[in-house]
């Protein structure tokens, strides 16, 4: 967490890329960063970022809320120029599915890498500092390279690559500028992260890569720490704590398994961990009425027919979430389940996937049960944006005012 905390929040100006239904847009705006503009395809995506068209800061007042300019359509129509040196932050999550461990694995030649649009982003508006996330998939021993050649291109944003010039010659080009002491250019210091938001008080297992610059100019010394929260933690509270009193969990229901049945055999209750519990699934979504009787709160209708496949079981109620998913065509079978005490398993529903997911109650999501359940799937834990929003606005403020 960040060694000082400022008295209040600066605003700082950025343009979100790739915003889906808003969860990193939504964190960062709690952060200070609020949007000039915000770039979506979808047009789900778009109704969802218009019908929740305010940025949430610390409190509700409307001296606090800022409109989100939404431009739908494609990232590659949109002109950066005019926010040239005008902007803190660039933000957002390229299309993933090249990279994800679940999907097709194209990658680089893949015509929805939206990577290189990112980069244009930042070479064109030239901000104080970028924030994009992508999927754990891209750190696999097969994308390396890859990896290597997203974050050079980050790195020298102007070294742009020549016409019909493959990838892999554009890479040596930038491996050549990198090591040579002559740089004029727009250079940016750029750090790689991979994340797990259950580490920073997100109710999922969610891993994410972080990729996150600051132009030469700014003297920022960021880093970002392992995070508050352990399984440990939570193990300790579970065997030692008022977790399932606090929830008010029957004994013969009070279950630990996997990972956290091994910590708990070498756990005593003198070594409580000096970190925060993971938060659980049950923490988020305890307080919501069964979906299945009752369903008056926005977003919680009851979703049938979920069944369990071998490997896709459910999440566990006094675990975090298994990473929520989206699929290639809809939610991809024996996911985003809940799985009950007794072994049964339903559907989250979309209330409880944002919840899981960290987004305000106030939210609201467009579209079909499926294609919300795509956009939460796609999002960036609004919580785990937050935290990172406040360790980079951090960084440039202590910058400024060195």
């Amino acid at each position: 967490m960040p060694e000082q905390q400022f008295s209040s929040i600066k605003t700082r100006k950025s343009v979100e890329l790739f915003a889906g239904a808003g969860g990193l847009g939504i964190g960062l705006a709690q952060a200070g960063f609020v949007p000039e503009m915000v770039v979506e395809f979808n047009k789900w995506c778009c109704d969802t970022l218009r019908e929740n068209h305010t940025v949430l800061l610390d409190d509700d007042t409307s001296e606090s809320q800022h409109p989100w300019k939404v431009q739908e359509g494609d990232v590659r129509l949109v002109d950066f120029r005019p926010f040239e040196n005008k902007l803190d932050l660039v933000s957002g999550g390229p299309p993933c599915q090249p990279f994800s461990l679940g999907g097709r694995h194209r990658a680089y030649d893949d015509a929805r890498d939206m990577f290189p649009q990112a980069v244009r982003a930042v070479r064109e508006a030239k901000p104080k500092a970028f924030v994009f996330e992508n999927v754990k998939g891209l750190t696999r021993a097969s994308f390396l390279p890859y990896f290597e050649y997203v974050k050079l291109q980050l790195e020298h944003p102007e070294l742009v690559a020549l016409a019909d010039e493959a990838w892999e010659d554009h890479l040596r080009r930038l491996e050549q500028h990198h090591t040579s002491t002559n740089r004029p250019d727009l250079h940016y210091r750029v750090v790689t992260k991979l994340l797990n938001s259950a580490n920073y008080g997100v109710p999922q297992k969610r891993e994410r890569v972080l990729f996150v610059g600051f132009r030469d100019d700014v003297d920022a010394r960021w880093s970002f720490d392992s995070g508050d929260y352990t399984q440990e933690a939570l193990v300790w509270d579970q065997l030692y704590g008022d977790y399932w009193d606090r929830h008010k969990v029957a004994l013969k229901d009070r279950v630990l398994e996997g990972r956290s049945l091994q910590i708990s055999k070498r756990l005593s209750v003198t070594e409580k961990p000096d970190t925060l519990p993971w938060r659980t699934t049950r923490d988020a979504i305890s307080d919501l009425p069964d979906p299945e009787t009752e369903n008056f709160v926005s977003n919680h209708r009851f979703q049938p027919n979920a069944r369990t496949y071998p490997g896709h079981t459910g999440s566990y109620l006094d675990d975090p979430s298994k990473t929520l998913k989206a699929g290639v065509h809809g939610v991809p079978g024996g996911e985003n389940m809940l799985r009950r005490a007794d072994g049964s398993v339903r559907y989250f529903t979309i209330r409880e996937s944002a919840r899981i997911q960290t987004f305000p109650d106030t939210y609201k999501f467009h579209g079909a049960w499926s294609e919300c359940m795509r956009q939460l799937g796609n999002a960036v834990p609004a919580e785990l944006a937050r935290v990172v929003g406040e360790s980079v606005a951090l960084r440039l403020e202590s910058s400024e005012a060195a």
